[in-house]
């Protein structure tokens, strides 16, 4: 893989309702979803690409089938580049769970079988890795906010944050092979030894 054009995936009823989703299906779009993903096929449609990559969550298969609509690119999901793990915040408040993170060490594990920031960097490393791996050079990746903030960050050299800025929806955010090898080098060595950065420093 050479280029990527990494994507939140469109509105859903978990984000309509302030919720944590991290079982998958979760929620499909809604109805304004649905007409984000609709524009993000005009924005795609004239692009290249050589493969479709969701995550196991409908919202994200919704958003990739609606902007690409009848193209004949092959689609395939990637479990690696699913939503972090949020524990016993699932299905509650996102807002409570993100309040819980900030006052808390990245390598802490979300009470209930949730993941850390520091595993769910890991594994997004894992994901960036084999999308590296695949001979497709153009891949369209619909996936979530903290994946791809993650990523983005990463790319400019910047760890994690404890509370991390905001990714619009449908909305394509290119990065090159090697950006992201940039990213997960970075990702995986912060996992290893994860201190949140300063802001005061950005």
């Amino acid at each position: 893989m050479e280029h990527a054009l990494l994507v939140r995936h469109a509105l859903a009823g978990s984000n309509r309702d302030g919720l944590a989703s991290s079982t998958a299906p979760g929620e499909g779009l809604t109805e304004e979803g649905r007409a984000q993903a609709l524009a993000l096929r005009a924005v795609v449609e004239d692009v290249p690409l050589d493969l479709g990559v969701a995550t196991d969550f409908a919202r994200t298969q919704e958003t990739l089938a609606l902007a690409l609509g009848d193209r004949d690119v092959p689609r395939v999901v990637l479990p690696s580049l699913n939503e972090i793990r949020f524990g016993r915040y699932d299905d509650g408040p996102l807002e409570v769970y993100r309040s819980w993170a900030a006052a808390e060490r990245p390598s802490t594990l979300a009470p209930g079988g949730g993941d850390s920031r520091a595993s769910a960097a890991a594994r997004f490393a894992q994901g960036v890795r084999e999308l590296l791996a695949r001979p497709e050079r153009r891949v369209l990746v619909v996936t979530h906010a903290l994946v791809i903030r993650y990523l983005l960050d990463a790319a400019e050299g910047l760890a994690p944050a404890a509370r991390m800025a905001p990714v619009e929806h449908a909305t394509p955010y290119p990065l090159s092979g090697a950006d992201l090898e940039r990213a997960a080098t970075l990702l995986d060595e912060w996992s290893c030894a994860p201190t949140f950065r300063d802001p005061s420093f950005e």
